[in-house]
């Protein structure tokens, strides 16, 4: 009796395990890959940004176009497309037998739902220049889609490879209004997987999407667990909590720490691989403010900074020092710019030029009575830009710099950016395919820190206006000359100090197998990885 009751106990506890912390069943499944997050994936809205998380809005949905290897753009769901020669109408064929996770079919009429809700919201999307673009769009027939511009727009297809907000929901999913700016029914999109449970602090468990066209996931179930921090999550795959850790790497913000990844690649029994260089992390510099307003004092920041260190010393040559705002392999920005060199006796000379004052009565130079401070601006939590913040910090007071740090919450640091209340603000370029096309249509909104940066150059207006004569332009040599004067006069005018050429990083145990790179810093193929 004794021990019948001890076993209903035991099954008792078991099953409440279970019950209380539904993860469990999934914890050594060869079903189901674990992967892990610092936040929930968000409702995911498809047309709508944070707390949505993109690595998991491009599980779930799909574009029209796909950007592929090499920045080609293939077909996805639209099987092909016609462009006419003024180039304002794309004639899109969309793919047949495509239907939603729920089985509602994917056509015409869903494509054109979606981008009326986009459109009806088009405000929230200003800083996609696509989008302020389109004339209307028209239903030929029940798979084929039709989408009129005011003007010629060359960047069209590629920002139709974007994550969001251009990405298709099951009519099924809709509120009744037809508004998706504010919420959405549910999250059912065409994609390899589905999202069919959130628990608010603990994971989101999505499953294998059955119905999908294309080839469908290897795993049936992919466990996203939440792990805030950089440090819990190199501790959840030491003791085999989770199976892949999967992103960018860096203290805070990242995946991991640069230093642990470095640790886990000296490992034999583990697989690590560096992706090629996928964006630019960069600061932008107040060209509008005090006193980095001084054209002498932005290029002394530039030439007073040791980046080779800073990339040696704290992003463990992970990722490869960057000279200029967007890599040279980035289309129209192979442009021969000549970096601004570590060179502290020549910033000395650019300041002592421009009148700022040093002596023995004053720990920071002067002019005009006015000491040269500013601040520099970070996230709070990521302490790999503190470590960077810092740096610059100690290389600039050797010139007689006074940088103040200020690190704060990640809203308060976005708020900060469209403001302009910064001296300096990491602000990273976003990589393919919006760079350099939609990082630059942004800088005419007041969206990111890029736009205040530059509001104080005599000669903004015309970048503004050559960024938007590059984006209608259908001549090619032109567009190319339109890229050289706006990305020249940024670099010379010392809007931007790059740091280095963001990669994404793994790390898995061999039994995990179809680890690979995407062609985009957001898209993460777990559909291709299957445990042996």
């Amino acid at each position: 009796m004794k021990n019948r009751q001890h076993c209903f106990v035991l099954a008792t506890i078991a099953l409440l395990t279970l019950i209380l912390c539904p993860g469990m069943l999934y914890a050594s499944s060869k079903d189901t890959l674990r992967y892990s997050w610092s936040a929930n994936v968000g409702p995911l809205n498809p047309h709508a940004y944070s707390p949505n998380q993109m690595f998991a809005q491009s599980m779930v949905y799909e574009p029209l176009v796909r950007y592929g290897e090499n920045g080609e753009v293939q077909p996805w769901l639209a099987e092909s497309w016609e462009i006419s020669p003024d180039g304002k109408v794309y004639t899109f064929h969309l793919r047949k037998g495509v239907k939603f996770s729920d089985g509602t079919p994917f056509d015409a009429k869903a494509v054109k739902m979606n981008f009326d809700a986009v459109l009806k919201n088009s405000k929230r999307h200003d800083w996609l220049e696509f989008i302020a673009q389109i004339k209307s769009t028209k239903i030929i027939d029940s798979h084929t889609f039709q989408l009129n511009l005011k003007h010629s727009y060359y960047p069209t297809l590629q920002e139709l490879c974007l994550i969001r907000p251009m990405r298709f929901l099951s009519p099924s999913g809709f509120p009744e209004n037809g508004d998706t700016s504010k919420t959405i029914k549910a999250p059912i999109g065409t994609g390899p997987w589905k999202l069919v449970e959130i628990r608010r602090g603990e994971y989101d468990l999505f499953e294998a999407n059955d119905l999908y066209w294309g080839t469908k996931p290897l795993f049936k179930r992919l466990i996203v667990k939440v792990i805030p921090d950089s440090d819990g999550r190199a501790v959840a795959f030491d003791t085999g909590e989770i199976d892949l850790i999967y992103g960018s790497g860096g203290h805070g913000s990242g995946q991991i720490g640069l230093d642990t990844f470095k640790r886990y690649a000296a490992m034999k029994n583990l697989k690590t691989a560096i992706s090629h260089p996928f964006a630019t992390r960069t600061l932008a510099i107040n060209s509008k403010r005090f006193p980095t307003n001084d054209l002498a004092v932005r290029k002394a920041i530039l030439h007073g900074v040791n980046k080779a260190a800073i990339v040696k010393h704290i992003f463990l040559d992970v990722e490869p020092q960057a000279d200029t705002l967007f890599s040279p392999n980035t289309p129209y920005c192979d442009l021969g710019l000549a970096p601004f060199k570590y060179d502290q006796a020549k910033a000395t000379a650019l300041l002592d030029a421009a009148g700022w004052k040093w002596d023995e009565n004053h720990e920071y130079r002067t002019k005009d009575g006015r000491e040269l401070d500013l601040f520099l601006c970070f996230v709070g939590n990521d302490t790999l830009q503190k470590s960077v913040a810092e740096v610059i910090q100690g290389d600039l007071k050797r010139l007689g710099v006074k940088v103040k740090l200020v690190g704060e919450e990640k809203d308060s640091f976005l708020t900060r950016q469209k403001s302009g209340e910064f001296g300096m603000i990491f602000g990273d370029t976003w990589g393919a395919p919006y760079d350099p096309h939609s990082f630059c249509s942004s800088m005419r909104k007041p969206a990111h820190a890029d736009y205040q940066a530059q509001l104080g150059l005599p000669m903004k207006g015309e970048i503004d206006r050559k960024i938007g004569e590059a984006l209608v332009s259908v001549d090619e040599n032109k567009r190319k000359e339109l890229y050289r004067y706006i990305l020249t006069t940024l670099h010379e005018q010392a809007v931007y100090m790059p740091l280095s050429y963001m990669t994404n990083i793994y790390v898995h145990r061999p039994e995990l197998k179809g680890v690979e790179f995407s062609n985009t810093k957001y898209e993460f193929p777990f559909e291709n990885m299957y445990k042996d």
